[in-house]
């Protein structure tokens, strides 16, 4: 089979050139491309340079095993989107441990299943394209978003949020450390916007409202500057209309279609239509360009 154009690049990365064999041909026939390698440096050195969709690694390997290749791609080069699925001839719960605390997503014992393989990959395929552009729709649209860790240290922010972490004196790039005192409210904070925590620093307050908080302990943090407040907040005011609907509107403004705007804020694209249907109303319009018109203007006041 001729891989799509936008099939998806698949690093095999085990020791034995046999198992590299089987797998680059039984993915080459599923219409992926895939790039094989058979040590952890030279995986390293391959994703440094060109970043695949997902790697298959193999737990046990000379020199430099998988658990460590993992270990360098998620903090120091600071891949944790990337999806890492595991392969080993031990099927046993310490492998099983070290391969989730290191960041892989998955699991799989060899012999390996193909038909197992293959499903499983492609809800990780799925679930790190839609990150990616869930990621890509938050840098867009000016979000102040940032991913940290249980320990509180930074795996990822947008473009803007880094801005205001850096003008109230915090560093921002991938690995660094929250404040203690963020750390602290994390810890107790619940999953969603329940409760937030104002930062104060150099006569400016920035308010920290968690998102969303994963089962690995990652929590997504969302930065409202206290002096301006948030798009949705103005929009909110401005129109009269809902906090999820303020939201919808925001994303509608940016150019989302339903089905984005229902991944984005994970709605089913029912309740978006049906947000819609209440802006529009509420608006006194029929149509979405004269709300995004609407909202620009409110916006770029």
């Amino acid at each position: 089979m001729t891989p799509a154009a936008d099939a998806p690049n698949v690093l095999i990365v085990d020791d034995h050139s046999d198992t590299l064999d089987m797998l680059s041909d039984a993915l080459g026939a599923e219409g992926m491309l895939t790039t094989p390698v058979s040590d952890g440096r030279a995986a390293l050195s391959i994703i440094a340079r060109s970043q695949p969709d997902i790697v298959l690694l193999d737990a046990l390997m000379p020199d430099m095993d998988g658990f460590e290749v993992c270990q360098v791609l998620k903090t120091e080069m600071g891949l944790s989107d990337l999806p890492v699925m595991f392969m080993t001839g031990r099927n046993d719960s310490e492998h099983v441990v070290r391969a989730l605390a290191c960041g892989g997503v998955d699991f799989i014992a060899k012999p390996i299943v193909l038909s197992e393989l293959f499903a499983r990959m492609r809800v990780h395929l799925t679930n790190a394209r839609k990150t990616r552009s869930a990621r890509e729709a938050l840098d867009s649209i000016g979000r102040r978003i940032v991913a940290v860790d249980k320990a509180g240290n930074v795996l990822w922010a947008t473009p803007q949020a880094q801005d205001l972490l850096m003008r109230i004196g915090l560093r921002a790039e991938e690995g660094s450390a929250l404040p203690w005192e963020v750390k602290v409210w994390l810890e107790s904070a619940p999953s969603q916007d329940a409760s937030a925590y104002v930062y104060r620093r150099f006569e400016r307050e920035v308010e920290l409202r968690t998102m969303e908080r994963r089962a690995d302990g990652v929590a997504l943090i969302r930065l409202i500057d206290r002096e301006t407040g948030t798009q949705e907040e103005r929009l909110a005011q401005a129109f009269n209309i809902s906090p999820r609907e303020a939201e919808v509107l925001l994303w509608l403004t940016h150019g989302k279609s339903n089905k984005e705007i229902a991944e984005i804020l994970q709605l089913s694209p029912r309740t978006v239509n049906k947000h819609l249907e209440q802006i529009f109303e509420k608006l006194g319009i029929e149509n979405r360009t004269a709300a995004a018109t609407m909202s620009v203007r409110v916006l770029w006041d």
